[in-house]
């Protein structure tokens, strides 16, 4: 873990609707979000001043990217703003390349606050240190980021909408317990890889498994062929287990799990030539590291992550509850490859999106027309109504009272995630409804 740093109190600074004709049908779900099909809930005919808020992620890096986020961003904007915006205000989105870089996340951070946006909402950066302090200073609030940086947990101005890599680390550790009695986990050997260890095995020991075997691996490496060969020897068992994985022999109760972002597809290329020689092993992952797109151009069913043990915020990609997304991207997007509807990245901004949406809907009941970034803050701390995501997290609250007791992550609200599993060459649900492993994190011994 990084070190901890004390937070000095927060600062407090203070159309015209398109008519369109309702489709013929609509589902539940689609109608919950769009007002008979077409039309934004709650929008009205009155202009108000636009919204600026910021989205930033790293793109064309050699490590993990994420350009679907500022992309559904966009998407998103252009969908409210033709319905006459959010209740009268249209939504002008900011974007930034964060480039997997320190300096640039602050730039990104400054030029959100200098651009006069009131909120960063669904963002990816791994370096919370350096965007949190320039937003701290001016008071804007931090919604719905990817969480992959510790201060998205800690910062008073960061409202998370998942539990970031915590749970997703410790529910892969779950997930796993049930049936793996020899785990390794090959992870980045950075400052973040360094806390997933004693995440997997909070999960892990919860299920009276032995502690993973730890392989560090080269955050951006092209081949991994010693990562691969010493999980595989961490986990094979004793006595051997003879014959080869193509020849049909398995090592039970072995398993390696692999969260290298994006290049994750690097590990499993090398993970199936070296299999084939040794018993197969059962694999596992996280959402992020691995989606359907990396299964499909590994192999789908006849590759090595077929019967994959896959850990998510939220549910399976093709549940219906992301059919609204889905029709925004299509309808608003225009074909832009950077979105795929599967990622974790996507999924993430649209809720955050949706988030951001719920509170102005709230303020402007209130008779608030002046949306700022201390209004935003002031509506988050007193949660005066939970957000409700369509079902695709529990509802969110960040009330005091609402904090979980997550050593080491003392602003997480929501501590679930989904089992998913690769079946057929698809990720499927490998069991329904959402698995809460809160008591599991708070468990965890802290790393300081």
């Amino acid at each position: 873990m990084t070190g901890r740093r004390c937070h000095t109190p927060r600062p407090f600074s203070r159309a015209r609707v398109v008519p369109i004709a309702s489709a013929a049908a609509c589902t539940a779900v689609i109608a919950s979000l769009l007002s008979g099909c077409g039309s934004l809930a709650g929008a009205d005919s009155g202009e108000k001043d636009p919204i600026t808020v910021m989205t930033w992620a790293p793109e064309d890096t050699k490590a993990t990217n994420m350009p679907g986020m500022p992309a559904m961003a966009q998407a998103y904007a252009r969908w409210v703003n033709s319905r006459g915006g959010i209740r009268g205000h249209h939504l002008r989105v900011l974007t930034c390349n964060e480039r997997n870089d320190s300096v640039y996340a602050a730039q990104c951070a400054q030029r959100a606050v200098d651009e006069g946006a009131v909120a960063v909402v669904g963002s990816y950066s791994q370096f919370g240190r350096s965007f949190m302090s320039p937003l701290e200073v001016k008071g804007v609030p931090f919604i719905g980021g990817y969480g992959a940086s510790d201060e998205e947990f800690e910062s008073p101005l960061s409202y998370p909408v998942n539990g970031g890599q915590a749970s997703l680390l410790a529910g892969n550790g779950r997930q796993l317990a049930g049936d793996c009695k020899r785990v390794a986990l090959v992870r980045p050997d950075t400052i973040q890889g360094d806390q997933m260890p004693s995440l997997l095995n909070s999960g892990l020991t919860s299920g009276h498994r032995h502690p993973a075997k730890d392989i560090k691996a080269p955050e951006d490496g092209t081949d991994y062929t010693s990562e691969v060969n010493r999980a595989l020897d961490g986990v094979h068992a004793d006595p051997v287990v003879y014959g080869t994985a193509k020849a049909g022999g398995t090592a039970d109760g072995s398993c390696v799990s692999a969260s290298l972002g994006d290049h994750t597809d690097a590990f499993f290329d090398s993970f199936r030539r070296l299999q084939e020689d040794s018993p197969r092993v059962r694999v596992a992952s996280v959402l992020g590291s691995v989606g359907q797109s990396l299964v499909n151009r590994t192999g789908g069913s006849a590759g090595p992550l077929e019967g994959a043990d896959i850990t998510g915020w939220y549910p399976v990609a093709s549940d219906h509850r992301w059919d609204p997304m889905r029709k925004v991207i299509t309808d608003f997007a225009f074909d832009d490859n950077r979105i795929d509807p599967a990622d974790q990245g996507v999924q993430t901004t649209w809720i955050a999106y949706t988030v951001l949406r719920s509170l102005i809907e709230q303020l402007d009941d209130q008779g608030t027309e002046d949306i700022t970034s201390h209004a935003l803050q002031t509506a988050l701390d007193r949660g005066d109504r939970a957000v409700d995501t369509g079902g695709l997290t529990p509802k969110l609250r960040w009330r005091d009272e609402d904090m979980l007791a997550v050593q080491d992550f003392p602003r997480i609200v929501n501590g679930t995630v989904t089992y998913q599993v690769v079946r057929d060459g698809e990720l499927a649900a490998a069991r329904q409804g959402f698995v809460n492993v809160t008591s599991t994190l708070e468990r965890r011994p802290s790393n300081n």
